[in-house]
């Protein structure tokens, strides 16, 4: 009875061995796999966050509504124009209480501002160039129509300033 006893034990302990080391093997593979996946993606540093890693997607949107000078919605997204600030609109929580001192609080150049951005996206195909995420959850990107960006755009016309 003890040499069947301590066979059986040998091969338990073989059978161990050998899915460990699947285990060990799959687990390598995996982690091999995540490096090759995180070594393939663009790197664009996110303002205001940890992260410095994102893909950069692009796409085209077919429904957009205008915020303000600096905020769309394409479909359900909100888009935050990535690069400019414009001047906010009054009822904005940037312009009450002490945050009003740091903002660029006006309703007349709002209104142009936000105005333009209309009319400059609905003049062709929009297309967004997403960067990541703000500090509302918005996301960030480079929005252009037929290829001229958004944001110089506004630039040029004295409506919206940069923004680091």
């Amino acid at each position: 009875m003890g040499r069947v006893y301590r066979r059986r034990e040998a091969a338990r302990a073989r059978l161990s061995r050998i899915k460990a080391a699947g285990l060990l093997c799959a687990v390598a593979a995996g982690v091999f796999a995540l490096g090759m996946a995180i070594t393939h993606v663009d790197e664009i540093a996110i303002p205001g966050s940890p992260w410095t890693r994102a893909a950069a997607a692009t796409s085209t949107c077919d429904f957009i509504s205008v915020h303000d000078g600096d905020t769309i919605r394409c479909g359900s997204e909100r888009v935050r124009l990535s690069g400019i600030d414009a001047p906010e609109l009054v009822g904005s929580p940037r312009c009450e209480g002490e945050r009003a001192a740091r903002s660029w609080c006006d309703d007349q150049l709002a209104r142009q501002s936000r105005d333009a951005l209309r009319e400059f996206l609905a003049s062709g195909t929009v297309e967004l160039t997403r960067e990541g995420k703000d500090t509302y959850g918005r996301t960030l990107a480079t929005v252009r129509v037929n290829g001229h960006d958004a944001g110089n755009h506004l630039m040029q016309l004295g409506l919206a300033k940069p923004y680091p």
